[in-house]
């Protein structure tokens, strides 16, 4: 019980572990994102808070001429052009600055008491040449819009008993900029300042050089900037003239300012290079901290099936340190049991001292075996195993080993078979291996061999190997055990292994003595129907196939008939 729930233990901790590991990849994973869409957000924040200052720098260029406008005498306007038809010099000095900008194309000034938008009304043109200004009945159809606009929002403001500003400024969409002079004093209106925009000069020498300015190309900035005319559902500016203007593409949209309301600034963010910068270190970030998550769980995973290893591997030593008390124990026993009869003199009659001293051989063979068996393991662990390879015939060693053991096993109860296919091969092999190599192989077959007690033995060659099998019709081993056989102190659980004397042991002295003679060793098992043990050797000459006839060699029809043996 408590072993189970230090298993128990150790999987909730291993489960926890990779828990974690997964919630803080998530959580890096999230803020590295997080990280790269902010600084996304920041720099096309930057970019549509550069609009304002592209609003700044048009109205500076609309504003800065007519400075000094608001703070003149107004009502001297009226006195001037009753007495001599001009503007008063200072006033003509703010204009002429105006005019010089090319900003606008043209300035009227409208009196109060005319009416332009009636037929055959007289308002004032300004002429930059002479620098007066001249009545004129021809003037656009705009004026009579833009005077009615000013119009209407200056007598609103005079009803403002809080207003006190001698201007009022309104803007006729992208055509004209009207100015409303107020003689606060009297609380009325004087006349109206009409400057028509020159709006070929704002879109080629002021909103386009701009927009170039702060935009730049929009293949290396990834910025697209478009001056759209609503009204007139045209693009009047852009940085990208190549690109065509699509609804779809926009993602901010702000109005171009009130001196131009029919305008408005619409701004389309493609990948841009920072967008890539971030997502490349983004990339590189994620990949990273993969490979980092990868090491880890792999440490940890190797920790935990590492440690799970240990804990089987102590289990079965713990298991075979019991077995091999218990085992060596059993002939030591007897043998001192036997040795006490005779020495004490119990036992007179020659049969039973026969039978006695056959009882000691036995026992002192098969501790002598235990130990020998022992002494492979460590001897393997240590490095210590000394092989000593010669040129042998494979089928001499395994003849000879099965001539001197086949009593041995019909005593057991088995049929035994020896086959050949090569009695011709030479290997370079260490003997005394190939001699364990049977032993043990043997010594399993008879130990998981029930009621079909027979074994095949049999040499043959394949291209340029030679090699032996041994073959049971015992009670095979399951699939899922064949990769752990080998393992010292592994045995097969099953309910003929927990009857069977054994320590797991053999099987990994065979495949030490067989790779210690440079050999490979292959499996091949059905439960119920038996297992294969195959053996396999590079040839001391290459390619040599020939067989030399002799009356011991079997005929082409026996090779085939036992070709199932391998």
């Amino acid at each position: 019980m408590k072993i189970i729930r230090n298993r128990a233990f150790r999987w909730v901790l291993l489960m926890l572990g990779l828990a974690a590991i997964i919630a803080l990849t998530g959580m890096n994973v999230f803020s590295l994102y997080n990280m790269r869409d902010q600084m996304v957000e920041d720099e096309q924040q930057k970019r549509i808070s550069q609009l304002d200052e592209i609003h700044q720098t048009i109205g500076r260029e609309i504003y800065t001429p007519m400075q000094g406008l608001g703070k003149l005498e107004l009502k001297n306007i009226e006195i001037a052009l009753d007495q001599s038809g001009q503007l008063p010099p200072q006033v003509i000095d703010v204009i002429k600055k105006t005019s010089d900008s090319n900003i606008f194309t043209d300035l009227y000034y409208t009196p109060y008491a005319t009416h332009p938008c009636k037929a055959n009304s007289e308002i004032y043109k300004y002429n930059s040449q002479l620098e007066q200004v001249f009545l004129t009945p021809e003037y656009p159809e705009m004026i009579c819009d833009g005077v009615g606009l000013v119009r209407t929002k200056a007598k609103i403001r005079l009803n403002d008993i809080d207003y006190n500003r001698i201007t009022k400024i309104e803007f006729d969409d992208n055509r004209t900029m009207n100015i409303g002079l107020i003689n606060v004093e009297e609380n009325r209106i004087i006349g109206y300042f009409t400057f028509i925009f020159n709006n070929e000069y704002i879109l080629n020498n002021l909103v386009s050089p701009l927009l170039a300015e702060y935009y730049g190309e929009s293949e290396e900035t990834g910025v697209i900037a478009w001056v759209y005319n609503w009204a007139s559902k045209e693009v009047i500016a852009t940085n990208a003239p190549d690109i065509e203007y699509n609804r779809d593409l926009v993602d901010h949209n702000e109005p171009f300012n009130h001196f131009f309301s029919n305008w408005v600034i619409k701004l389309a963010f493609k990948q841009t290079p920072i967008a890539d910068a971030y997502t490349a270190t983004l990339i590189k970030n994620l990949f990273v901290l993969g490979v980092a998550v990868l090491f880890l769980v792999g440490a940890l995973v190797f920790m935990f099936l590492t440690a799970q290893r240990e804990r089987n591997l102590a289990q079965r030593q713990a298991s075979f340190l019991a077995n091999v008390t218990h085992e060596l124990k059993t002939p030591l026993a007897v043998m001192q049991a036997a040795g006490e009869n005779i020495s004490d003199g119990r036992v007179t009659e020659p049969h039973r001292l026969k039978q006695y001293g056959q009882h000691i051989f036995n026992e002192s063979v098969r501790l002598k075996g235990m130990i020998e068996k022992l002494l492979d393991v460590a001897k393997a662990d240590s490095g210590q195993t000394i092989v000593k390879p010669a040129p042998h015939k494979l089928y001499g060693l395994v003849q000879s080993y099965y001539e001197k053991n086949k009593d041995y096993l019909e005593a057991k109860g088995f049929e035994v078979e020896f086959n050949s296919g090569d009695h011709t091969s030479v290997s370079m092999v260490d003997s005394d291996s190939i001699e364990t190599i049977l032993s043990n192989l043997t010594e399993n077959a008879v130990k998981y061999s029930t009621d079909q007690k027979h074994l095949e033995f049999y040499v043959g060659s394949k291209n340029d190997t030679v090699y032996f099998s041994i073959k049971d019709h015992g009670v095979g081993i399951p699939a899922k055990h064949l990769k752990n056989i080998y393992n010292k102190f592994y045995r097969v659980e099953d309910s003929l292994s927990a009857k069977t004397k054994g320590h797991g042991l053999g099987l990994s002295i065979v495949q030490n003595m067989v790779e210690l003679n440079g050999g490979e060793i292959t499996t091949q098992s059905t439960v119920g129907k038996g297992t294969t043990f195959k053996v396999s050797f590079s040839k001391f000459v290459k390619g040599d196939t020939s067989l030399k006839a002799d009356d011991n060699q079997p005929s082409d029809t026996n090779i085939i008939e036992h070709s199932d043996y391998v």
